[in-house]
């Protein structure tokens, strides 16, 4: 079984300043692991483990139309695909690159369920184009909506558009020369910016690679990520003055990421006071080693075994 189906499995079962707490050691295990946990720092093991950005699952309500759109209208390619009648759901798997190597979109169709509440706090996904007045005239061609016709962003010089696809989730369209990386960007709105910025840099281990004041707007944005964002995807924070609180909706679920021990992680996250909403061990049956954890706005993360990634998409 396709392991970002698996890490969907789990996620339908488990349903000024501010600084992280220092911390000079990690908390002993109740296991044969102890002896390693607590000599490795979890500052240290964010250094040390090599993460990537690999998935973000989401739920859509139809998915050969939604599949179309994605290749046809956007150019990715569909990886692999699979059903599970058992429990009643599909999974496809898109992106632009091999998954060993970049990141991809895991779709989710729920049999007949049609449509979902996309809330508020999912903002947008991104992607990457040489040309992206020609996108947004394809998408149109092709009988997409695009919501903010192309054109520079305010208040600077960079191109792009808005489209809305088949289940209503945003497309942002970002004009940029070739990249690695075309799937570029996952938005999310926060409540507290300097408070997530702290998560993600020491729960996360991502870096703060820049920021964004729009005062005119009212709004402030923080990209994060673990390597530049011309070649690999980010986290792009939204933060709305005065705004502390979104809807989640039942569309958005979260996002997978690598690590090479799933137990150091959760030490880790322990160490810097993050929140583990899964512990830390193989799927039951499966085999797959995941933890799961959920930002201060209660965004998923699914940190999953690097090795059994590998392994599962052989």
């Amino acid at each position: 079984m396709a392991l970002a189906s698996r890490a969907f499995r789990i996620a339908r079962c488990t349903g000024g300043l501010r600084a992280a707490r220092p911390f000079t050691s990690i908390r002993p295990r109740s296991s044969s692991r102890s002896a390693t946990m607590t000599t490795v720092a979890a500052a240290d093991w964010l250094k040390e483990d090599q993460r990537r950005m690999l998935h973000a699952v989401y739920r859509v309500g139809d998915l050969k139309k939604y599949t179309d759109f994605c290749t046809n209208l956007l150019g990715m390619k569909l990886l692999r695909s699979r059903d599970i009648p058992e429990e009643k759901y599909s999974n496809a798997f898109l992106g632009y690159g091999p998954e060993q190597t970049n990141f991809a979109i895991e779709l989710t169709y729920n049999y007949g369920v049609e449509s979902y509440d996309i809330g508020e706090g999912f903002g947008h996904f991104a992607v990457a184009l040489p040309d992206v007045d020609a996108t947004a005239e394809k998408i149109k061609a092709g009988g997409g909506t695009i919501t903010r016709e192309a054109g520079p962003v305010k208040g600077g010089n960079t191109v792009i558009a808005f489209a809305k696809d088949p289940t209503g989730y945003m497309w942002e369209l970002i004009q940029r020369p070739q990249t690695k990386e075309p799937l570029c960007q996952v938005m999310l709105r926060v409540g507290d910016l300097q408070k997530s910025i702290d998560w993600y840099r020491n729960v996360l281990g991502m870096k703060l690679l820049r920021t964004r004041d729009v005062p005119d707007y009212k709004y402030t944005l923080a990209f994060m990520g673990y390597g530049d964002e011309n070649d690999n995807t980010v986290i792009e924070l939204t933060y709305n003055y005065g705004k502390t609180e979104y809807s989640k909706g039942n569309g958005y679920a979260q996002v997978a990421i690598s690590t090479k021990d799933v137990y150091k992680s959760a030490e880790a996250i322990r160490a810097a006071s993050g929140k583990i909403t899964r512990e830390p061990g193989p799927v039951p049956g499966l085999g797959t080693k995941i933890l799961a954890t959920t930002d201060p706005d209660g965004y998923k993360y699914v940190l999953v075994d690097e090795a059994d990634f590998l392994e599962e998409l052989k």
